[in-house]
């Protein structure tokens, strides 16, 4: 019998303690994950790859994460991908720069492990159920 995993995750963070705790407990839940180390690593991996997810640090090296968000939501190939913007900001303007650039949701660090996995799952199952889109 074959094991169905669950969809793939892209991590973009460039602080290796918070990309390998969250790559710990996302393998945890049995979800493929790939990581990216800088916003320009980012967009190359989900274009290659094509995720189910991106959890998107704000704060990168190279190009930021609003920057990486918005070039991968213009992209047609990438911009049905959902991205939940990662910060250690919470100031109402960076609530409206993160939808501003494109991201489905927003967190503030540290990670509540709960709260992501609930977002996870329901962009996930949004992601999903829209119809694909005509051209």
């Amino acid at each position: 019998m074959v094991v169905e995993k669950a969809h793939t995750v892209l991590i973009i963070e460039d602080d290796p303690v918070i990309r390998n705790i969250l790559q710990l407990n996302l393998s945890e839940r049995d979800y493929t994950v790939l990581t990216a180390e800088d916003g320009l690593e980012g967009v190359r991996t989900a274009k290659e790859h094509d995720p189910g997810i991106i959890l998107m640090d704000i704060r990168l090296p190279n190009i930021t994460g609003w920057e990486a968000t918005r070039r991968l939501k213009v992209e047609p190939t990438t911009a049905h991908i959902p991205i939940i913007a990662l910060t250690a900001q919470s100031t109402s303007k960076d609530l409206h720069r993160c939808f501003d650039a494109g991201c489905d949701a927003f967190m503030t660090k540290p990670i509540q492990f709960a709260q992501l996995f609930t977002k996870i799952e329901m962009l996930l199952e949004r992601s999903l159920d829209k119809p694909p889109e005509l051209s």
